[in-house]
């Protein structure tokens, strides 16, 4: 399934955002994220420092730690029962 885009005020074509990168990137910086397509297709996002930095924080933040999934797993209720292992001969 694709992913949906977010709107964005600026889109170029690869080869647009190549001959005009210094454009593409000042707009970025200037808060506008800039679409770059690729076949017609979105390709890439460009996007201020910045920006990212905030987007990478939100994304972590919303990640459980390691201790909250290890406090997710099921318990062991002791509703089984349990076999006691018989102790293998070893080859030597």
């Amino acid at each position: 399934m694709a992913r949906r885009i977010t709107p964005v005020e600026r889109s170029w074509t690869l080869q647009d955002a190549k001959n005009r990168f210094s454009a593409v990137v000042e707009a970025a910086r200037r808060g506008e994220p800039q679409l770059v397509t690729r076949r017609g297709a979105p390709a890439v996002v460009v996007v201020a420092a910045e920006e990212y930095v905030r987007l990478r924080t939100c994304e972590q933040a919303a990640q459980p730690s390691f201790v909250d999934h290890l406090l997710a797993m099921p318990r062991d209720d002791e509703s089984f029962e349990r076999i006691k292992a018989e102790p293998r001969a070893t080859d030597f």
